[in-house]
């Protein structure tokens, strides 16, 4: 028997599961099991916590197709929620082990102490990064992706993971599912990437609807905001906070580019627990 429990950051939906008390030997095939939406739990993957020698607890995320991700934005957020509801911690600042290096979360307590709500200092973006962007500076500066025969300029931005953001004028008017798909297995991604499409609607909100590697499209991707914010900064799109719109709904974005860290805020919610018997 297997505890799990169903959380979601805006809809961007995982598994989460203590490891400590219930160890998963294989999560690659959990994932692909228990991610299909009509014979398993239905998710985006799944996210293993444990705890850490070098953080508070440490996070492993394996999206629905069973490839492991190096950081969430949404997850982290959770996995804060549920070591606080959980009584694994009684901290409002936690540390978290990922693959990108060590996140820190501060809860933000609601008026009756409960937690719905969390900051996660993302870490540096970086702009450039020759092992997931196969051009000679690294980035995307002049190397134009097609798709659907359609060329898109984008900016690339890394938040651990990788992302290619594309503003674009109409949002409604870009096959996501088809642009993106195409876009993520460019082989100027040797790791392939996360696809960000963005319009800067009138009030300077920026919407994005994103395109997940591993994953397909999802109602929010909080390291996809993050390098959606970074992106809008870096061309004169929005200032250093902005306010990243997608399908699940808002989260904040801080860029400080003094050091090139990254905050994020936004919800973090339980949707119910469930057992597994096999």
């Amino acid at each position: 028997m297997l505890k799990f429990t169903k959380m979601h950051g805006l809809g961007n939906d995982y598994i989460y599961v203590n490891t400590d008390l219930y160890p998963i030997q294989d999560p690659e095939g959990f994932s692909i099991k228990w991610s299909k939406p009509h014979t398993g739990i239905g998710s985006d993957g799944l996210i293993m916590i444990s705890r850490s020698d070098v953080a508070d607890f440490r996070m492993r995320i394996f999206n629905a197709d069973g490839t492991e991700a190096m950081m969430c934005g949404n997850g982290s957020r959770c996995v804060g929620k549920y070591v606080y509801d959980k009584k694994l911690t009684d901290k409002t600042q936690i540390s978290l082990e990922t693959l990108s290096g060590i996140k820190y979360i501060t809860l933000i307590p609601d008026a009756d102490g409960e937690i719905h709500k969390a900051t996660v200092d993302m870490g540096k973006a970086l702009l450039s990064n020759v092992m997931q962007v196969d051009t000679p500076t690294g980035d995307l500066s002049g190397t134009p992706l097609v798709a659907c025969g359609r060329k898109y300029t984008a900016t690339y931005v890394c938040m651990g993971n990788p992302h290619a953001v594309i503003f674009v004028d109409d949002i409604s008017k870009v096959d996501v599912a088809a642009a993106g798909s195409k876009i993520e297995f460019d082989p100027v991604f040797p790791e392939r990437t996360n696809v960000e499409f963005v319009q800067v609607l009138a009030d300077g909100t920026l919407r994005m609807r994103v395109w997940e590697r591993g994953s397909g499209i999802t109602q929010a991707c909080g390291t996809g905001a993050c390098a959606t914010a970074v992106a809008a900064f870096l061309t004169g799109r929005a200032g250093s906070s902005s306010k990243v719109l997608m399908d699940g709904g808002q989260l904040d974005i801080t860029y400080r580019q003094a050091d090139g860290t990254v905050l994020m805020t936004g919800p973090a919610e339980t949707a119910f627990e469930g057992e597994l018997q096999d």
